[in-house]
C-alpha cells in the first residue's frame, strides 16, 4: 500500500511539472522560435536568458538524479514531462534536458574526482557536456571500428584521434571520449574505454562546425593530438567502454524518443489548428476524406509510440532494460514524428516549407531521427536477430515480462 501511495505521489508531481513546463514552452519559448532558429549571438543570448528563467522557475534538470537537483525519479513518470519539453526543438538546451543522460552516466560510473570536476559544475549550470563516439569514415555504432587511442603512461592518458557529429561541440566544456585502450588482439568488448576530456586541454581542437540538412545544431568535428588527462578521468573501468556505450545508447534513445513524441504531438495540434483556421474553413478541409486520414494516421502512430516508450521505460526503471523494447520504441517514435510532420506540411502547403511555421525545422529533425542514435537499418537488423535467436530457446514470446 505504501509503495502504491508513493508511486501515485511521484506521478502527480510529474503531472504538475508537466503543466508548468507546458506553460513555459507555450508562453516563453514558442513565441521566440523564429529568432532562436538563427543560432547567432542574439539567439544564443535569448536562449541563455530563457534558460535562466527556467532555472529560477525550478524547471531545469528535472530528470537529473534526485541527489543532484533532479525532481523525477522514474523514466515512466518523466515521459509526460519530456513530451511537453519536446513541443519545441529549442527546449532541450533551455531546460537542460539534453544533459540528463550525462548526469546519470557520470553519477553512476564516475569517481569522486569526476563528480567534483564535471558533474557538480554541470548541475550548477556552469559546464556543458558532450560525447565523442562517431569517427570520420566509420559508423559510430560499430565499436570494432573505433580508431581513437588512449595510452596510459606516467599517470596520464595520452589520447590521439578524431571525432565528428559531436553534439554541443561548439560550446562544450568537456567531452566524454570513447577510445581504444586495449591492444590490437584484445577482444572488442574489453578494448574500449570512456575518458573525460576538458575542451580547454592542450591538443584538443574544434576542427569545424557541421550542418545537418543545411542547418546548424551545434554539431562539429574535433581532433585530439597528444591530449593528456589524469588517469582518474577514466569513466567506469578500463575496458568497459562497450558496456557503457550500450547503457548510454539505451537511455539516450528513450530520452530522444520522448522528445520526438512531443514534436509529433505539436504537429498534430498544428494540423487541428489549420483545419479550423479561416483558410481551413474556406477550403473545407474538415470535409475532405484524405485530411481525416492524415489526422487518424498521425494520432495512430503517436499513441502507439507513446505506449511502446512507456513499456521500454518501465523495463529501465525496473533495472532490467529490454533492448528489444527500447530499440522498437525509438524507431516507433521516429516513425511517428516523420508521419506527423509530413502530414502537417501537406495540410499547410507552401507555408509548411517556410519560416512562417515551425514545420520545416521539425521535418529536418524527423528525417535525422531515422539516423541519430542508431539508424533504422542497424536497429531492425539487431532486433530481428534477437527475436529469431529468442525462438531458438522459447516457443512463444511474452510481451508482459
Amino acid at each position: 500500500m505504501a509503495k502504491v501511495l508513493e508511486k501515485t505521489m511521484h506521478t502527480e508531481l510529474a503531472r504538475t511539472l508537466a503543466c508548468q513546463v507546458k506553460a513555459f514552452v507555450d508562453e516563453k519559448i514558442i513565441p521566440h522560435e523564429l529568432q532562436l532558429a538563427h543560432r547567432d549571438d542574439r539567439s544564443l543570448q535569448l536562449q541563455a536568458d530563457l534558460a535562466r528563467q527556467a532555472r529560477l522557475a525550478g524547471l531545469c534538470n528535472l530528470f537529473y538524479p534526485l541527489s543532484h537537483s533532479g525532481k523525477i525519479a522514474s523514466l515512466e513518470d518523466y515521459l509526460i514531462v519530456a513530451e511537453q519539453e519536446g513541443h519545441t526543438e529549442f527546449s532541450q538546451e533551455i531546460f537542460g534536458s539534453h544533459t540528463a543522460l550525462d548526469a546519470h552516466m557520470l553519477l553512476r560510473f564516475g569517481n569522486e574526482a569526476i563528480h567534483r570536476r564535471f558533474l557538480e559544475p554541470m548541475v550548477a549550470g556552469t559546464a556543458v557536456p558532450s560525447y565523442g563516439m562517431t569517427e570520420p569514415g566509420h559508423s559510430g555504432s560499430i565499436p570494432s571500428l573505433i580508431t581513437t587511442t588512449a595510452v596510459l603512461s606516467n599517470g596520464k592518458w595520452h589520447i590521439n584521434g578524431r571525432k565528428w557529429f559531436i553534439s554541443n561541440a561548439d560550446r562544450a566544456t568537456f567531452i566524454t571520449i570513447l577510445a581504444r585502450t586495449g591492444n590490437p588482439d584484445t577482444a572488442v568488448n574489453q578494448a574500449l574505454s570512456m575518458i573525460m576530456v576538458p575542451t580547454n586541454t592542450p591538443g584538443f581542437k574544434m576542427e569545424r562546425r557541421l550542418t545537418m540538412m543545411g542547418h546548424s545544431y551545434g554539431q562539429g568535428e574535433i581532433s585530439l593530438h597528444a591530449v593528456q588527462v589524469p588517469e582518474h578521468y577514466l569513466l567506469g573501468g578500463c575496458g568497459s567502454g562497450t558496456e557503457l556505450m550500450n547503457k548510454r545508447l539505451n537511455l539516450g534513445r528513450l530520452l530522444r524518443a520522448m522528445n520526438w513524441i512531443g514534436l509529433a504531438q505539436r504537429c498534430l495540434d498544428l494540423m487541428g489548428a489549420r483545419i479550423h483556421s479561416a483558410h481551413g474553413k474556406f477550403s473545407r478541409l474538415a470535409d475532405k476524406q484524405l485530411v481525416r486520414q492524415h489526422m487518424v494516421n498521425a494520432y495512430h502512430v503517436i499513441a502507439s509510440a507513446r505506449e511502446l516508450i512507456r513499456v521500454a521505460a518501465r523495463s529501465v526503471d525496473a533495472q532490467y532494460p529490454d533492448d528489444i523494447a527500447i530499440n522498437v520504441a525509438k524507431m516507433a517514435a521516429s516513425h511517428a514524428l516523420c508521419i506527423a510532420s509530413d502530414s502537417a506540411v501537406q495540410l499547410y502547403g507552401a507555408e509548411g516549407l517556410s519560416d512562417l511555421t515551425p514545420l520545416f525545422g521539425i521535418s529536418r529533425i524527423a528525417r535525422s531521427s531515422r539516423i541519430l542514435d542508431g539508424n533504422d537499418e542497424s536497429l531492425i537488423s539487431s532486433v530481428g536477430r534477437r527475436l529469431i535467436n529468442f525462438y531458438q530457446r522459447e516457443p512463444a514470446y511474452s510481451f508482459d515480462r
